[in-house]
């Protein structure tokens, strides 16, 4: 018996009373104490439901982006509620990227495409991209300024960055689809919802958009 099928159980429970309690502090306490992030991978793509389900909480709240290939393989899994854990995990683990004045960098670039400071964004950003170009949410959220400024072409151009830099940032995927309906280009857009999908499974909007699409392609 492996140390993880030994461990699984323990986690199961840690998983359970934060689901009764919601006490995420507790929870995060009591798995970084008895599991290294890599037994926390190991578990997420091949534990039983529930270790996989925790695990995936787990590495939401204590991985950096070194976990990004695992909670992307997450999003694929064969469980929703383990799917689901990962699309909220994986958002935050994309802001834990690179050094600490990166990820600070990057928490500013979020403030302020919230205030809609979206020229202070873009010139935010693009500092931030000139320093490290592998920095997928520098791109991303330049791509969503350049978009709230009507520079379609400009955004589409980041997003498809974003995703040379962090193929599974399903969002950027589907922000160039959205640019390339604005620039009235169908089929384009419907590569990109597409590929949304295919990444993120459970995106019913995107789903939605295809069969629209797909609808006025055929008519046409």
């Amino acid at each position: 018996m492996t140390d993880d099928q030994i461990r699984s159980p323990l986690l199961d429970r840690l998983y359970q009373r934060y689901l009764n309690d919601e006490d995420s502090a507790r929870f995060i306490q009591s798995v970084s104490e008895r599991y290294t992030i890599g037994s926390l991978k190991r578990l997420c793509r091949f534990g039983q439901i529930n270790s996989r389900r925790s695990a995936t909480l787990a590495l939401g709240f204590l991985g950096d982006f070194a976990v990004n290939e695992s909670m992307g393989r997450s999003l694929q899994d064969d469980d929703r509620g383990v799917r689901l854990l990962a699309d909220h995990g994986i958002r935050q683990i994309w802001t834990r990227q690179g050094a600490p004045a990166l990820q600070a960098g990057v928490r500013r670039l979020y403030r302020l495409v919230i205030q809609n400071r979206l020229e202070d964004a873009i010139e935010d950003a693009t500092r931030l991209i000139a320093y490290d170009p592998t920095l997928g949410e520098a791109w991303n959220q330049r791509a969503i300024a350049f978009c709230a400024l009507g520079e379609f072409e400009a955004a589409a151009e980041d997003c498809r960055e974003t995703l040379n830099c962090n193929r599974y940032h399903f969002p950027a995927a589907m922000g160039m689809g959205h640019c390339m309906l604005q620039m009235d280009d169908a089929v384009s857009a419907l590569e990109c919802f597409r590929l949304a999908l295919s990444i993120n499974p459970d995106l019913e909007g995107v789903r939605n958009h295809i069969f629209q699409i797909e609808r006025t392609l055929e008519g046409s």
